[in-house]
């Protein structure tokens, strides 16, 4: 049995899941899982640049992190960084900050090794569908990757820049959004789908499973929980068309409506709209690309975070 660290820092949150790994069966046990809303990626869209206070943020989440490590004994530790550090000039105030504070070197990984980690995290908890081609999409706050793969790994990934803090900031301006604002958000979604759709063959994809924050949240508003609940989310295969109603009501909400609801996290408030955009474009896409053979959308809690710690075992 090893133990293992694995830091996801994405554009909205940055996540811990320190895990006892099972060699012979490749499964995880957790010992801690948390995650801060950080929101590294603030103005990175508009500007380039990590903003300082971001910083701040993220390297004060770091050395919490670093302290739970260090408490815990975890004798490996992978630190992974995605689409708001990719895209950022000054990345290396951000890596070498990270490097102080954890001891390890962080890696800015590409959208296609984020898709491959983020398919392994998701696929590692499912049952094997064989040769039957599933479609992991994990919706982020930079972007989005569509993974398709089955039993044998992965057939086609890639990696687009739409996620609920990007359409959010570029295009969501107005609380709730207007309808313009909401049709170029779509313009722009589906662009990104249509270029997806040239590397990943989302006409074979016979299952769809939805991972990170945006879809869990979607989720549970669909379920109409009294609390966030991995276990009731995880593993919830809704119709389409509920998944769908449920996106549309966030996105039409106003803040302090997300506000009030009882499953909804602080730091998701303000970007869960999008969310909700790009998640509802996309399964409608993919019911055309596959002439209606995907009427259902599974939700899962276990996605590139799961898939890093596999990595390190």
């Amino acid at each position: 049995m090893t133990r293992v660290a694995a830091i996801d820092c994405g554009t909205n949150s940055i996540r811990l899941l320190i895990a006892d790994v099972d060699g012979s069966a490749s499964g995880l046990t957790d010992v801690v899982r948390e995650m801060r809303v950080v929101r590294l990626g603030q103005g990175v869209d508009a500007t380039g640049e990590l903003a300082q206070e971001a910083l701040d943020r993220t390297f004060a989440a770091t050395s919490d992190y670093a302290d739970l490590i260090r408490e815990h004994g975890a004798g490996k530790v992978r630190f992974v960084a995605t689409s708001a550090t990719r895209d950022a000039r000054n990345r290396k105030v951000f890596v070498d900050g990270i490097r102080e504070i954890l001891g390890v070197e962080p890696e800015v990984i590409t959208g296609d090794e984020e898709a491959a980690l983020s398919f392994a995290g998701a696929s590692s908890v499912l049952p094997s569908r064989g040769t039957d081609p599933l479609l992991v999409v994990d919706l982020g706050g930079g972007s989005t990757e569509f993974v398709l793969g089955d039993a044998s790994g992965v057939i086609a990934a890639k990696s687009v820049d739409v996620g609920c803090v990007r359409m959010t900031e570029r295009h969501l301006r107005n609380d709730p959004p207007s309808p313009q604002q909401i049709a170029a958000a779509e313009a722009d979604v589906d662009a990104a789908i249509s270029a997806a759709g040239l590397t990943v063959p989302l006409d074979r994809t016979t299952a769809v499973v939805g991972v990170a924050g945006s879809v869990t949240t979607i989720t549970a508003h669909a379920l109409r929980l009294p609390e966030y609940s991995p276990v009731a989310i995880h593993g919830a295969e809704l119709p389409l068309g509920t998944v769908s109603e449920a996106c549309t009501d966030l996105l039409e909400m106003s803040k302090a409506e997300r506000a009030g609801l009882p499953y909804m996290h602080p730091g998701r408030v303000d970007v869960i709209g999008a969310g909700g955009l790009v998640w509802r474009r996309v399964l409608e896409r993919l019911a055309e690309a596959t002439g209606g053979r995907i009427t259902s959308a599974v939700a899962s809690e276990h996605d590139i975070l799961d898939g890093i710690a596999l990595s390190i075992s």
